[in-house]
């Protein structure tokens, strides 16, 4: 019997699902130029922000035709799953306020942009220069007088949202919000490229997925860069879709179905919408790079597709010079425009705000970029001789190599998943120390190794267990099923066939294997997972839903029923990663610092200036009382050699805040410390939980977390 499709709900999700990647587009867009002004508060911000994200919204989806086909079940489907994705994560969010990882950094970042509108961070009056100050702090870098905290604006801006909205309380549920979006948006993704009645169950595995959950509930950056990158795929496919209804099956594009026929509103509309709607796409995809240093690298292939667009429509100006059709290669340069426009934002963010960032990251970066111009080149090269290398093409298209390519694409994508898988077996990762940030990774690693009693190694980085981090994640059947879809597509393609998947897998491939190679982060999990977040798990999911629907079709092609295998295949789908979640998914994170940073807040006076004396507290809290508390702090650096700081160097600090008129107050993490000074007075008591740091199983439980900090008064 077939399924009754509903046309409005079909149309409903499709819109619902490219909304999030379109208003936060408009609202990066004028969020970044006004912080760069120090003009970044709650009216200008709305007005300008507010406006461009309803701008784009409107003329990119206006007079969309139906590019979902789905059932008023199907639809619903999703929406629940992100209403309650939100709901849940926003019940179990954690508040990571106190800086020891990147979450509290963003947290830091977002509540000072929200409160001050301008970077660089001022450092306060101290009574002038001192060989002991020391005014940067873990996650925050001194530059140019200031300081600027260590990554991208991108995050800050979307985050401050719920900070003008409700203070610290709105600030953390702005990423369970975002979460529920970034399954919203995956799942229209998925009902455009597999189908609807696929979403939903792609959805819940998406949001029940460990990485998915951990990153949901805190202020990462890799959430929006999700919805940023799935986004721009849904757009993109939109704008095809629309440029295939208008031209109602003329080019290279095929018939067009009775859907894109009743949705076609004339050759002309739908290509200047196609390509409107293309440009957005491009601009998503540029604007992940404000959101993470690492979207440089996600959305590299979508400047060698929109490059190969611009052949196309190269190749076909030359061979229809009367224009009679209309080609899909009208897509490219908006595309490509686009790109360059948001790519253009994230590198002046790059250069203006996060200088001292891109220092740091210079050993990874430069290859990167390296990897980018090398690309560039050879996209205008293929541009500029698309029409010869199509002749050559055809010339070659008899050939026996070339009727054996599809075949043996579609065995390397195997070869390669079977690369990963025997790794470990074959290769052990490790790093020698060569600056002090490798350093403090390997005493950090030797630590866990010793709580997780593993062998003492602190130069081992465990990366080339990383295919089985997604299989924890996700399942052995997800990486089956993902391992079989890629490579059908990848034989198809190489066919002539399913050119709309092409950008889809040249993502997902390019990304999973190169972060897959080199994760690039410190390996224990939970927190490696947020590796997975952006690209690695969704990619993975969308390509197992679609081998599932593969198999169901084989299946049903030769008389066999198919329900056993829809039903038996979305519980092997989304069993195994409820599984692994189960243990953590009810346990929040870094509960209490909130109240505990507002009670420290209230125990200091509005006319104080904090010297904190002991290393750890001024790494976790000098940022924290300079942006929460609003005044003037800076800890007292250690002489060389020395774990604690001298007592002359304070006494002199003491005395130069009183010059300023200000009151000089002293914190550290033992009453001991600041007895030489006052009688201390507890103003800091966090008894919480911690994420675990599992470096050879999946996290299944939490650590306990206490944190105190003392102050006094020099008399």
């Amino acid at each position: 019997m077939r399924r009754t499709t509903w046309p409005a709900a079909g149309r409903v999700l499709a819109v619902a699902s490219a909304v999030p990647a379109l208003a936060l587009s408009g609202w990066l867009v004028a969020g970044l130029p006004l912080l760069l002004l120090g003009w970044f508060s709650p009216l200008p911000a709305t007005l300008l922000g507010g406006g461009l994200a309803v701008a784009f919204c409107w003329y990119g989806l206006r007079r969309m035709p139906e590019t979902v086909e789905s059932s008023a079940w199907s639809a619903a489907g999703v929406f629940l799953v992100a209403v309650a994705s939100a709901i849940f994560n926003g019940i179990f969010h954690g508040e990571q306020l106190i800086i020891r990882r990147d979450p509290a950094t963003y947290a830091q970042y977002a509540i000072w942009v929200a409160k001050h509108g301008s970077l660089p961070i001022p450092t306060g009056d101290f009574g002038g220069p001192d060989r002991a100050l020391r005014f940067a702090s873990m996650g925050m870098y001194g530059w140019d007088g200031g300081i600027v905290p260590q990554f991208m604006p991108g995050p800050p801006i979307i985050h401050s949202i719920g900070y003008w909205l409700g203070g610290v309380p709105g600030l953390v549920l702005v990423p369970p919000v975002l979460g529920g979006l970034a399954v919203l948006v995956f799942g229209g993704t998925v009902a455009r490229l597999v189908g609807a009645r696929w979403a939903p169950v792609a959805a819940l595995v998406f949001a029940v997925s460990l990485p998915i959950l951990y990153t949901s509930r805190t202020t990462f950056s890799e959430i929006p860069s999700m919805i940023l990158i799935f986004g721009g795929m849904s757009l993109l496919l939109d704008a095809r879709f629309r440029l295939r209804a208008g031209a109602l099956g003329a080019g290279f594009l095929g018939p067009a179905t009775p859907a894109e026929a009743a949705g076609a509103v004339g050759v002309t509309g739908a290509a200047r919408g196609a390509r409107l709607m293309a440009g957005l796409a491009g601009l998503a995809f540029g604007l992940a790079l404000l959101v993470r240093i690492d979207g440089l690298r996600d959305v590299l292939p979508v400047l060698a597709y929109a490059g190969l667009l611009v052949a196309m429509a190269r190749v076909f100006r030359t061979a229809d010079p009367g224009h009679t059709r209309v080609p899909e290669g009208k897509l490219g340069l908006p595309l490509l425009a686009g790109l360059l426009a948001g790519g253009g934002l994230g590198f002046a963010a790059c250069y203006l705000l996060a200088r001292p960032y891109l220092g740091y990251l210079s050993g990874s970066l430069k290859p990167l970029l390296a990897i980018c111009a090398a690309v560039l080149v050879l996209t205008l090269v293929a541009v500029a001789l698309a029409p010869w290398i199509v002749r050559r093409t055809r010339a070659l298209a008899g050939g026996r190599i070339a009727r054996r390519l599809p075949d043996l694409a579609a065995g390397l994508v195997v070869l390669v998943v079977v690369g990963l898988a025997v790794r470990p077996w074959v290769q052990t990762v490790q790093r020698v120390p060569t600056t002090p940030e490798d350093q403090l990774t390997a005493a950090f690693i030797s630590k866990t190794q010793q709580v997780n009693h593993l062998p003492i190694d602190p130069n081992r980085l465990y990366y080339e267990n990383s295919l089985y981090w997604v299989i924890w994640y996700v399942g052995v059947p997800v990486v089956v099923l993902a391992t079989l879809a890629a490579a059908v597509l990848t034989r198809r393609m190489a066919r002539g066939r399913e050119f709309g998947w092409l950008l889809p897998l040249a993502i997902i491939a390019w990304t999973t294997v190169t972060t897959l190679w080199r994760p690039g982060i410190t390996p224990d999990h939970p927190w490696a997972s947020r590796r997975l977040a952006p690209i690695v798990i969704p990619g993975m999911i969308l390509l197992a839903v679609w081998g599932l629907r593969w198999i169901r079709r084989r299946v049903r092609l030769r008389g066999y029923g198919t329900r056993l295998i829809v039903a038996g295949g979305a519980i092997l789908l989304v069993v195994p990663a409820a599984i692994t979640s189960i243990g953590t998914a009810f346990t929040p994170v870094d509960r209490g610092e909130a109240a505990a940073v507002a009670g420290l807040c209230r125990a200091i006076p509005s006319n104080a200036s904090v010297l904190i004396v002991e290393r750890a507290t001024g790494d976790r809290f000098t940022q924290v009382v300079r942006g929460q508390c609003g005044v003037p702090t800076a800890w007292v650096a250690y002489p060389q050699g020395s774990d604690v700081p001298l007592h002359s160097d304070i006494e002199r600090l003491i005395d130069k805040v009183r010059g300023t008129g200000r009151l000089p107050v002293l914190l550290a993490a033992e009453p001991g410390q600041l007895w030489p000074y006052g009688m201390p007075e507890r103003v800091f008591a966090l008894r919480s939980r911690q994420d675990e740091r599992s470096l050879v199983d999946p996290p299944n439980g939490t650590w306990s977390l206490t944190v105190d900090v003392w102050m006094t008064i020099p008399a």
